[in-house]
C-alpha cells in the first residue's frame, strides 16, 4: 500500500500533467480565445457553484474584498485570453515557453505588491530569463505575435498569483476562485455585447468536439483541478508545490510534440532558450527555499 504521502505527491504530478494539457486543448478548441474563456469561465463558474452549495461554503465577504476579487477575475481573464491567444497564432511551445517567464515578472511585482525589498539574486537571475526569451525570439521571428502575446500573458498571470497571495490571508480559496471566476465572466459578457455578433446563434452553435473540450477544460482542467490542489497542500509543503508547478511547460511542450509533431517541431534554439528559462525558476525556487530554511533554524 502507498503512504498518504505518496500517493498525494503522484496526485499533484496528475495536476500538474493536467495543467500542461490546458494548453492542448486550447489548440483543440476550434473558436477564437475570447468566446473560448468566456465559455470556460461560465462552465467553472457553474461548477464551482454546485460544490460551494454541496459543501456549503459561506460567501459572504465585505463589499471592498468582492471589488478587490472582481479585478482579479479580470486580470485571470485577460491572462487566459493572451494565453489561448499566442497558442492560436503561434503554438502550443511557443505559449508555454514564454509562461516560463512568469517567475521573472513575480520577483518583480511581488516587492511592489508586499511592499518587500527586491532579491538580488532574483534580479540576476531574471536577466538570464531575459536571455531566454532573446534566444527564442532571435530564433523563432515568424512567431513574434504569438511570443510577445505569450509575455504579456505570464506577466498578466504573475500579477494574477501575486494578487492571490495576498488575498489567501483573508479568505478561502474557494471564495475567492467563485468570485474571480464570476467577475471574469460578467466583464466577459459585457465586452462581447460590443462586439459586431454578439451572442448570436453562431456564437452558440459550436460542434459537440467543441462543447467536449470546453467541458473537459471548465471541469476537469478548471473547477477539478483548482479544489485538488487545494487538498494537496494539506500534506505537501506549498514549496513542493510551487516547485512541481513550474514542470507545466516542460510538460505541456512534450504532450504537445507528440500529437501535433509537424505544428510543434521548434529549432534547437528554441529549446536551449526554454532549457535556460525554466531552469532559472527550478534555480529561484530552490534559493528561496534555503533562504527560507536558513531563517527558520537561525
Amino acid at each position: 500500500m502507498l503512504s498518504v504521502k505518496i500517493k498525494n505527491h503522484l496526485h499533484l504530478h496528475v495536476l500538474v500533467f493536467i495543467a500542461g494539457f490546458t494548453a492542448v486543448l486550447g489548440e483543440l478548441i476550434s473558436i477564437d480565445a475570447i468566446p473560448l474563456v468566456w465559455f470556460r469561465m461560465v462552465f467553472a463558474t457553474v461548477l464551482m457553484f454546485a460544490y460551494i452549495k454541496i459543501m456549503k461554503v459561506d460567501l459572504k465577504i465585505p463589499l471592498k474584498a468582492v471589488l478587490n476579487l472582481s479585478l482579479a477575475g479580470i486580470i485571470i481573464a485577460l491572462h487566459w485570453i493572451t494565453f489561448f491567444g499566442a497558442i492560436k497564432i503561434s503554438n502550443i511551445s511557443i505559449a508555454l515557453g514564454m509562461f516560463s517567464a512568469g517567475a521573472f515578472f513575480a520577483s518583480i511585482i511581488e516587492p511592489i505588491v508586499f511592499k518587500r525589498p527586491v532579491i538580488w539574486y532574483e534580479m540576476v537571475l531574471g536577466l538570464v530569463v531575459i536571455l531566454g526569451v532573446l534566444i527564442i525570439t532571435h530564433s523563432e521571428l515568424q512567431y513574434l505575435s504569438g511570443i510577445l502575446l505569450g509575455l504579456l500573458s505570464a506577466f498578466l498571470s504573475s500579477l494574477f498569483a501575486v494578487l492571490n497571495g495576498k488575498f489567501i490571508q483573508q479568505h478561502s480559496p474557494t471564495v475567492i476562485s467563485f468570485y474571480e471566476f464570476l467577475s471574469g465572466v460578467v466583464f466577459l459578457s459585457v465586452f462581447i455585447l460590443f462586439l459586431e455578433k454578439p451572442f448570436s446563434v453562431e456564437f452558440f452553435k459550436l460542434s459537440h468536439l467543441d462543447y467536449a473540450y470546453l467541458f473537459i477544460l471548465a471541469s476537469i482542467c478548471t473547477a477539478y483541478a483548482f479544489i485538488a490542489a487545494v487538498h494537496v497542500m494539506k500534506v505537501i509543503s506549498p514549496y513542493t508545490v510551487v516547485l512541481s508547478y513550474n514542470l507545466e511547460p516542460v510538460y505541456g511542450i512534450l504532450i504537445a510534440m507528440l500529437l501535433f509533431p509537424e505544428k510543434e517541431n521548434m529549432s534547437p534554439s528554441f529549446y536551449y532558450g526554454t532549457f535556460t528559462i525554466l531552469a532559472m525558476v527550478l534555480l529561484n525556487a530552490i534559493l528561496k527555499n534555503l533562504r527560507f530554511l536558513k531563517r527558520k533554524h537561525s
